[in-house]
């Protein structure tokens, strides 16, 4: 790959606004606009991605329909061409072009739609095989989609008009960036633009729901900004005169998959991901073990870690963790990053891969991330550590 210069050009979130049943938004900042009409000459006129906010993680975009363009995304960031992509739409006339003749969206999606869309929600749609190439779903029958809710990734899909198939604007398998600054640490010199619209609110990817099966049932495939909680609520409020609320099960936790492991029809399920540069082990302290699995007692673990140098040690944990208080004073520099109060895990989504960047810009040799109780986005936060960790530990008392 021949390198290139990548430019920053600031966003305004606050100048750009969508208007009801309006699809194209008004954009009152000069600055904004040209940024905006910069990256879409860049997508639209010569095929290449573009890194740019959303509410999830940044996303690297390039136009969904395009095999060439898209095929841009894998070699940039080394990507594996059976890891599928998610398309971004800025409305629902955009969704409308990209499904087969005649599909009819269920009653549990239109619930989904009506209160988490433009938001941190994908789902599973039947794949239009004469409008979005195969390089987009791996192959697949289905085309994950969703409408994303920062300001600035919907204008900028409205402003190129075209639906933009964007994963996290990072190398395949590392943390995914929400700043403008992790890109340009990470592709710098790879891709000639990146929007910067300040920090994520979310923190985490999207939440990746299939409702194709027979059956009714809603799978989430991957665990995200919405919780299972969100959406059984939602499902509960909207189809309460229905006897047919369908059951949500989560993969891994509620069922198993082997197929869609070996083939994923969406990204995160498959190859180790969101991994530091540096091993990082997650640390087990309030589950109980599997039977076969060894315990050790936290001192123990940070004695078998000394040697004849000061070892570099990046901690994530809750910011009320009895962990803070055991971390012996000899033979280690700690570095501490809190990830915010154990009661309230959307913090610690929106820290978690902030941390991990942070820590390893720092030049920690090594990390050790708490574990977090699985419920509301702890599912998600619990989801990602356990494939960026190359080691898991269970204490035997803290």
């Amino acid at each position: 790959m021949v390198p290139v210069t990548t430019r920053v050009l600031k966003c305004d979130s606050a100048a750009i606004h969508f208007h009801t049943n309006v699809d194209k938004p008004e954009i009152t900042c000069p600055q904004t606009l040209s940024a905006l009409e910069v990256a879409s000459h860049h997508l639209v006129d010569l095929s290449e991605p573009v890194a740019f906010p959303t509410e999830t993680v940044y996303g690297l975009g390039a136009m969904a329909l395009s095999t060439v363009a898209s095929t841009r995304i894998f070699t940039t960031k080394g990507r594996p061409a059976d890891n599928p992509l998610i398309v971004h739409v800025s409305s629902h006339a955009m969704l409308k072009s990209l499904l087969p003749d005649g599909y009819v969206l269920s009653r549990a999606y239109q619930a989904l739609i009506k209160h988490f869309w433009p938001g941190a929600l994908t789902l599973l749609f039947p794949r239009n095989p004469a409008i979005v190439p195969t390089i987009i779903t791996a192959g697949h029958s289905s085309v994950a989609i969703r409408m994303p809710s920062h300001p600035v990734a919907r204008a900028l899909i409205a402003v190129a008009n075209v639906p933009l198939a964007a994963p996290s604007a990072n190398s395949s398998g590392k943390p995914s960036p929400t700043r403008a600054e992790h890109v340009l640490r990470d592709l710098n010199g790879k891709i000639s633009v990146i929007l910067d619209g300040g920090a994520c609110e979310v923190g985490l990817e999207s939440t990746v729901v299939d409702g194709l099966h027979e059956d009714g049932k809603l799978r989430i495939l991957r665990p995200g900004g919405i919780t299972v909680e969100n959406i059984r609520h939602v499902l509960e409020k909207e189809m309460r005169d229905s006897n047919e609320i369908p059951d949500i099960l989560v993969h891994r936790r509620d069922y198993a998959d082997e197929e869609i492991e070996l083939a994923p029809t969406t990204p995160g399920m498959k190859y180790r991901h969101y991994a530091p540069s540096v091993p990082l082990t997650l640390l087990m302290t309030t589950s109980p073990p599997p039977t076969s699995e060894p315990t050790i007692s936290i001192f123990q673990l940070f004695n078998s870690l000394k040697t004849t140098r000061s070892l570099k040690v990046g901690i994530l944990a809750p910011t009320d963790s009895a962990l803070w208080d055991m971390l012996p004073p000899d033979g280690f520099e700690w570095y501490r990053y809190p990830l915010g109060p154990a009661a309230e895990p959307a913090v610690s989504a929106h820290r978690l891969f902030h941390g991990l960047i942070t820590l390893e810009r720092e030049g920690v040799d090594l990390m050790f991330v708490e574990e977090m109780k699985e419920d509301r986005e702890g599912l998600a936060v619990m989801n990602r550590v356990r494939k960026a960790a190359g080691d898991i530990r269970w204490i035997a008392d803290k």
